[in-house]
């Protein structure tokens, strides 16, 4: 019996020695590591797997749009919470890197790739950053373009942001290695979380394990939605890979809030309503107009506790409202039409808030992101031109051009998420461009409205309508700090 009990209990020694010396060489093994923290004192790269149209769960994407489905949003939810509360044990987070959305189009409609965004940040809302003396719980998340990685059709950056790169789906030009690199050459411990799919994800840490001879024994295939890849790298620069797995399993259902949005009325601005009819007051409808078109104009969820804080993102209390814009939306909306399309800005783009502007401008496109989402609604960018400035006649005529004119949109009712001080301009280009003797009142979205709904129709013969009536009905002032948890 002693003999069998030793030989049991060697046998097992052995196998663990080989196990950690397999470990030392820069072998890893999943259920060796699983439950072993990342260290703060060490640099950690981390992989979180988006899901897309090739690899991902059952339910977790539509094959139509491409998008997230109610269960993917439900995982992504849960998926912050696990890696805040068990892959970063509650630290904050360092850096965000993910897909630039546009070099990943996908289906026959060529929609982006907007999943591996919004997967991650429900996570970097759970973090902190401060901002000129103001702390919120937000995080950047960078996912500008770099040189050589922009897709066909899409305008090139004025100017490219080296500090906001995220990534390229296919890195033929290896940017994405030269970011992860400049990460490790700058050897600041903490977490580096990179989102994107798992053809993005598979071939970047391959790289990082050959250029730098890290000798890790990656995984060859997917291995579903719920695992987590770490490259921990201590001072002693010997990385060992770490594998985790979330275990989740949301539900198919889109995501309630724990607690109901407080209302609040239409009161944000005086009211206006503009017409422009063909023949009246010397109005001409312009050539080339859509015809029978709606466009709902709303600006980006609260991103601003204070006038001067400005990451990029929304902070905590913007996911309430933009989790609650599904619910919202349709009372907000009067029986007036549902939107049939989705837009936003391109969140790789640059974008002229600020001299010292080094962020991505990513929160509009995830604050309609939800809608489209419980709607499995077309969800496209605009990316064809640049945003530049809101002083710029020609952001707005370019803007104008797309949204307006050309057909495309024609007998369309059209969700639009943009930035407020682009607003004005554009609805005061659309209305001068009918002419005629009525001069056009000056308009103005006010800093602290996140609630207001701007329409814009046009009618079967393009004579237009442009008020400012409706709102989403949610009261900033009693959102909470901290967004939601699931």
């Amino acid at each position: 019996m002693n003999m069998k009990r030793y030989f049991i209990s060697g046998s097992l020694f052995l196998v663990l020695s080989l196990m950690l010396l397999a470990g030392c060489k820069g072998f890893s093994n999943a259920s060796l590591y699983a439950n072993t923290p990342l260290s703060a004192s060490n640099m950690n790269l981390i992989f979180v797997v988006s899901p897309d149209l090739a690899h991902h769960a059952e339910g977790d994407i539509h094959p139509n749009t491409a998008n997230l489905t109610p269960q993917g949003l439900q995982r992504s939810l849960s998926m912050a919470t696990y890696l805040k509360r068990h892959v970063l044990r509650t630290n904050n987070v360092t850096g965000i890197y993910v897909l630039a959305p546009m070099t990943h189009l996908q289906t026959a409609n060529h929609y982006p790739d907007m999943v591996a965004i919004g997967y991650i940040q429900p996570f970097a809302l759970q973090n902190q950053i401060t901002v000129r003396g103001t702390t919120a719980n937000s995080y950047p998340i960078n996912a500008a373009y770099a040189p050589g990685s922009l897709p066909a059709g899409v305008v090139e950056p004025k100017p490219y942001i080296p500090g906001a790169q995220g990534l390229t789906f296919n890195d033929v030009n290896g940017n994405n290695l030269a970011l992860a690199t400049r990460i490790i050459t700058a050897n600041v411990p903490g977490f580096h979380v990179f989102s994107a799919p798992w053809e993005t994800i598979s071939a970047l840490m391959t790289d990082i394990n050959t250029f730098h001879g890290y000798n890790l024994n990656l995984p060859a295939t997917y291995s579903g939605p719920n695992i987590v890849y770490a490259i921990s790298i201590p001072p002693s620069g010997k990385a060992r890979l770490v594998t985790l797995d979330s275990k989740l399993n949301p539900p198919a259902t889109y995501p309630v809030l724990p607690k109901p949005v407080a209302a609040a009325s239409c009161t944000k601005q005086s009211y206006f309503s503009i017409t422009r009819t063909t023949g009246v007051n010397g109005v001409v409808v312009p050539a080339g107009v859509n015809t029978s078109q709606t466009v709902y104009l709303i600006r980006h969820v609260d991103a601003h506790p204070t006038s001067h804080f400005e990451d990029g993102n929304y902070v905590g209390a913007g996911q309430w409202r933009a989790l609650a814009l599904p619910d919202v939306l349709p009372k907000a909306l009067r029986g007036q039409p549902s939107p049939t399309k989705v837009y936003s800005i391109d969140p790789a783009q640059s974008f002229a808030l600020a001299a010292d502007f080094r962020v991505s401008y990513v929160r509009p496109s995830l604050t309609v992101l939800p809608y489209a989402i419980a709607n499995n609604l077309p969800y496209k960018l605009i990316a064809s031109f640049y945003i530049g400035a809101a002083t710029d006649p020609a952001v707005a005529r370019a803007t104008y051009d797309f949204l307006f004119t050309g057909g495309h949109l024609s007998n369309q009712t059209v969700l639009l998420a943009w930035e407020r001080e682009h607003l004005p301009p554009l609805v005061t280009y659309l209305i001068s461009s009918y002419g005629g003797t009525v001069p056009v009142l000056p308009l103005s979205w006010p800093q602290n409205d996140y609630d207001t709904i701007w329409t814009v129709t046009l009618d079967g013969q393009g004579n237009l309508t442009v008020n400012n009536a409706l709102c989403e009905g949610i009261d900033s002032a009693l959102l909470p700090d901290t967004a939601p948890q699931f």
